[in-house]
C-alpha cells in the first residue's frame, strides 16, 4: 500500500506545545526504548521464531480444561435474593450487576443491560532488564479462560487485587515484589488505566513498567523479549494478549518536537468540550430489574442473540496460582473492528481519533479508535445509523487497502472468545477529511502516546493500536 503525503500544513504542535501534556520522562529512555523496538529477530535467550515453539512447550507442560456450566452451575458463586446479582460467596473478586443507561445523542440513546462490577483496582506490570545493553522484558505464557487458544504472551504480572492478596488461597503470585516494594525496582511509567467501558463498570487496572539490576530467577513459563521481538508477535493473530498490550501502549516513547496539525493545546480544548457536551446517566441496578436479557441453559442473553451473553465456565489450570475455579464470563457476539484512519499531514502520520462515550467510563468519553464496532449489531439498524466511517473500513478490508491487520484477544480473564480486528488503514481528504465533523479529530501517534501516560485518555482499543506503533508491529 502507497502512503501519500497530504498537501496541508501542519500547524503549530511542536516542542512547546507539547509541554502542556505534562513533563517529559527522562529522553535517554526513549532511546532505550527505540532501541529495544529495533531488535526483532533475537533476544537474550530466545530467537522470535523460536516463541511459537516456546508457547507450545508450556502448553504441554501443564494441564489446561475449560467446560461451560450453566450460571447456576457455578461452585462458589449464587444469585443474589431480591437483587438477582451474581456474586461470589467472598464478597471479592468480581460481580456481575445491572447497568441503567441514558444518553442524549446516538442511535440508541436509553438502555439496560448486565455488566462486570470490580472495584478492585488490578496490577499489569512488566518487569524489563538491561542484556548487552538493550532492554528486555519478562514475559509470561498465561492461561487465561476465556482466551481461544487459552496460552498467551502475557505481563510479568497480572492480577487483581483479590488475586494478590490470596483470597482463592492459591500460591503467590510471581515476581509481584517488583511492583510492590520500594527499592525493588525503579518505576519507568505508572498509570491507572481503564478497561472495556461497554462491559466493566468503572473498572481501571494501574499499568505498570519498572525496571531492575537484580539477577532475576527466570521461571520455565517466562521469558526475555525485546520490544522488538514483541512488535514482530503482535503481527501475528491472539498471541500478544490485551494486558500486555495496553501497558505497551503507555511506554514514554515519545519524543517531542514533533509538528502536529492541532497543538497539545488545541487538542486537550476539543477533548475537553467533546467530554463536556455529551449528558450521560448512567447508574447500577439490580440485574433482576434489567428487561429484555433471558435466562437460558447458557446463561444470561438477549433473545435476538445480539451484543453478548453471560455465560459460566468451571476450569482446570496446572499453572495458575489455584488449579480450579468457576467463573462466569462476558461472550460477545461475532468479531469486533477496531480501526485507525491514518493521513500524513504536512509529512506527519496523524490518526483519527472518536471521542468516544461507553457507559462503563468514570469520565463519560475515552479517545477510541476511528471505528469501533461489531458490524453484525448494527445490522438491524438503518444505514445512517451506522456507525461513521464504518462502511469505509469495511470497503478497505474487502478491498485490500490495509496496512496493518492482526486478530487479537481481549480480556481473557473476564470474556470468553473475545476478539476485535485490529487495523490501520490510509485515507484522504475524500474518506476522511481533514475537518472530520463532531465527535473526530486528527492526532499524531506522539500525541496519544503522551496522553497514555496518563489516566483514562484513551480506552483499551485505542492503546492496543497505539502499542502496535510503539513495539514496531505497524510503521505508518
Amino acid at each position: 500500500m502507497s502512503g501519500g503525503t497530504d498537501t496541508a500544513t501542519a500547524g503549530g504542535g511542536g516542542a512547546a506545545a507539547s509541554l502542556l501534556l505534562g513533563p517529559r520522562t527522562d529522553p535517554s529512555l526513549a532511546v532505550r526504548l527505540a532501541h529495544s523496538a529495533a531488535v526483532r529477530d533475537s533476544g537474550c535467550r530466545l530467537r522470535t521464531d523460536e516463541v511459537g515453539d516456546w508457547l507450545a512447550d508450556r502448553a504441554r507442560a501443564h494441564h489446561f480444561k475449560v467446560e461451560r456450566v450453566p450460571l447456576t452451575g457455578l461452585d462458589g458463586w449464587s444469585f443474589q435474593e431480591g437483587t438477582g446479582d451474581l456474586r461470589h460467596r467472598s464478597g471479592r473478586f468480581f460481580s456481575v450487576v445491572g447497568l441503567s443507561v441514558k444518553k442524549s445523542e446516538g442511535p440508541i440513546t436509553e438502555w439496560r443491560q448486565p455488566i462486570i462490577h470490580q472495584p478492585e483496582v488490578g496490577i499489569l506490570g512488566l518487569l524489563t532488564k538491561e542484556f548487552d545493553g538493550v532492554l528486555h522484558f519478562l514475559m509470561q505464557a498465561k492461561m487465561e479462560p476465556g482466551n481461544r487458544n487459552l496460552l498467551q504472551i502475557s505481563p510479568t504480572v497480572q492480577a487483581t487485587r483479590s488475586n494478590y492478596q490470596k483470597v482463592h488461597r492459591g500460591s503467590a503470585v510471581r515476581y509481584l515484589e517488583y511492583f510492590t516494594e520500594r527499592g525493588r525496582s525503579r518505576v519507568l511509567s505508572d498509570s491507572l488505566q481503564s478497561e472495556h467501558g461497554s462491559w466493566f463498570y468503572h473498572k481501571v487496572n494501574r499499568n505498570m513498567l519498572v525496571e531492575t539490576e537484580d539477577e532475576v530467577e527466570v521461571d520455565p513459563d517466562f521469558c526475555w523479549l525485546t520490544l522488538g521481538q514483541i512488535g514482530e508477535l503482535l503481527r501475528d493473530d491472539n498471541i500478544v494478549n490485551m494486558d500486555a498490550r495496553t501497558i505497551i501502549s503507555c511506554f514514554p516513547v515519545a519524543a517531542p518536537g514533533t509538528s502536529a496539525l492541532h497543538s497539545d493545546t488545541e487538542l486537550l480544548s476539543w477533548f475537553t468540550a467533546e467530554r463536556a457536551r455529551h449528558d450521560v446517566d448512567v447508574h447500577t441496578v439490580p440485574l433482576a430489574e434489567v428487561g429484555g436479557w433471558e435466562h437460558d441453559e447458557q446463561g444470561l442473553a438477549r433473545p435476538d442473540g445480539r451484543y453478548f451473553r453471560v455465560t459460566g465456565v468451571t476450569v482446570e489450570a496446572g499453572s495458575r496460582e489455584v488449579s480450579g475455579w468457576s467463573q462466569p464470563l462476558i461472550e460477545p457476539t461475532g468479531t469486533g473492528i477496531a480501526a485507525f484512519l491514518y493521513r500524513r499531514i504536512g509529512g506527519v502520520p496523524h490518526l483519527l481519533v472518536n471521542a468516544k462515550v461507553e457507559a462503563g467510563f468514570l469520565d463519560t468519553a475515552e479517545l477510541a479508535p476511528t471505528v469501533q464496532a461489531t458490524p453484525g449489531n448494527w445490522e438491524p439498524l438503518a444505514p445512517e445509523l451506522r456507525p461513521r466511517f464504518l462502511d469505509t473500513v469495511l470497503d478497505a478490508v474487502a478491498e485490500g487497502r490495509v496496512r496493518y491487520e492482526a486478530v487479537h484477544s481481549e480480556e481473557g480473564g473476564r470474556f470468553l472468545n473475545a476478539e476485535i480486528r485490529y487495523l490501520f488503514i490510509e485515507a484522504d481528504e475524500e474518506t476522511a477529511p481533514l475537518d472530520p465533523g463532531p465527535g473526530y479529530q486528527w492526532a499524531t501517534p506522539e500525541q496519544l502516546n503522551t496522553l497514555s501516560m496518563h489516566g483514562r485518555y484513551l480506552n483499551v482499543q485505542a492503546r492496543t493500536l497505539l502499542a502496535c506503533v510503539n513495539a514496531g508491529a505497524v510503521r505508518l
